[in-house]
């Protein structure tokens, strides 16, 4: 069914990295969503009245809130297309993600309110009236969101979308809610236990902890958050891959919106290669990342000479001398310059985020101790940062 609604409503749907395309699959999503939470909401909401279950009654709401959330998904992916202008000149890519935060607080609202009706029945329980058709009509009701579910976690992963991804989570929560309002009817019909109060209690919570994991998610790319290993991999991979680049570092991504993604790279070329023709290769390679993988990348040069063997002697011993001292340590844009009687060694290292101040400083000096008993003309001018990749 999926693949029939994509290649029926997604032009182009394989060239994913096209914003409209993108847009297309949003879209597409929001309006399944929307159609498909409205027809589980009057039902749930008929068949909640009809016997009486606040569970029930709750879980229709649920899926109103999840109807609502659906087309505030559709505004946003609309809204985020808007091209760049004057006042924000790198687009309106995170309008998404505005947009998911506003289905967390809706989804948070529906969470609070399903809570504060269940205690009210924990104090004073209710019989639930058992109805066979109630009972097949939200077994109906599992098998619609479950689809849903995996519907909206494929529609992510295809376009690599955060809001359509935590649409998709939500909708599995969906599956819980529903479930556990089906036992609450079982329960209540084979014992007689009044339990609906407390079903609708865990039903609450659900949809209170799925409404703060939404929240989180949302709010990390907001606030900037690192670089996933994969990405950083494909992109430096692809990076590497040109003639006379021998490597790369400090790669930084900054996301202004899931198809609007600028970044920054260090790559290392040799010092003698000819100045017009690094800028040749790095035009190409700048040019290609942003066809192939939709990213705008500049590219910083970094010379290194590959002719001084002492240097290179040096460099090596040193590199060991470091990788004892803390293995997880990497070091890039290497100097050695000798002044003033000293041999200065130049570089930039990144260490794990653990280290505290007094860990850095304790770092340096060891360091600075260690490479001194190899050359007492030796002194550190060292730079100390972090990764930008998520750990």
């Amino acid at each position: 069914m999926t693949e029939f609604l994509v290649k029926k409503f997604v032009k182009d749907y394989d060239n994913t990295n096209n914003p409209k395309v993108r847009s297309s699959y949003g879209m597409l999503s929001g309006f399944v969503g929307v159609i498909c939470n409205i027809l589980l909401f009057a039902l749930k909401l008929t068949g909640g009245f009809l016997i009486n279950s606040i569970s029930v009654t709750a879980d229709a709401f649920n899926n109103l809130s999840d109807a609502a959330s659906s087309i505030v998904t559709l505004i946003g992916t609309k809204f985020s297309q808007k091209p760049a202008d004057k006042e924000h000149p790198f687009g309106h890519g995170r309008s998404e993600y505005i947009a998911a935060f506003i289905v967390a607080f809706l989804v948070l609202q529906v969470g609070f309110s399903c809570f504060k009706n269940s205690f009210a029945k924990i104090l004073k329980p209710e019989a639930v009236v058992f109805n066979i058709g109630i009972l097949i009509l939200l077994i109906l009701s599992v098998l619609v969101k479950l689809w849903l579910a995996l519907f909206n976690r494929g529609m992510g992963k295809k376009i690599n979308s955060g809001v359509l991804k935590a649409t998709g989570t939500d909708a599995f929560g969906d599956v819980l809610i529903t479930s556990v309002t089906i036992l609450s009817i079982v329960i209540g019909k084979i014992t007689g236990l009044k339990i609906d109060g407390w079903m609708g209690a865990v039903v609450s919570a659900v949809v209170v902890i799925a409404g703060f994991n939404i929240a989180k998610e949302t709010l990390e790319p907001l606030l900037g958050e690192a670089i996933d290993k994969e990405t950083y991999e494909n992109i430096t991979k692809k990076v590497e891959s040109y003639k006379g680049i021998l490597g790369s570092h400090d790669l930084i991504v900054h996301n202004y919106g899931p198809s609007h993604i600028m970044a920054t790279i260090h790559v290392e070329v040799e010092a003698k290669e000819n100045l017009e023709g690094v800028h040749e290769i790095i035009d190409k390679i700048e040019r290609d990342i942003l066809r192939e993988m939709g990213i705008f990348l500049v590219i910083h040069v970094d010379p290194v000479d590959l002719e001084d063997e002492e240097n290179l002697l040096r460099k090596q011993k040193i590199l060991e001398v470091i990788g004892k001292l803390e293995p997880k340590a990497s070091v890039h844009d290497f100097r050695i310059i000798e002044e003033d009687g000293k041999i200065k060694l130049i570089f930039d290292m990144l260490i794990p985020y653990s280290y505290g101040e007094k860990r850095r400083e304790e770092l340096l000096s060891d360091m600075d101790k260690a490479l001194k008993e190899l050359n007492e003309r030796y002194e550190l001018v060292v730079t100390l940062d972090n990764s930008f990749i998520g750990e």
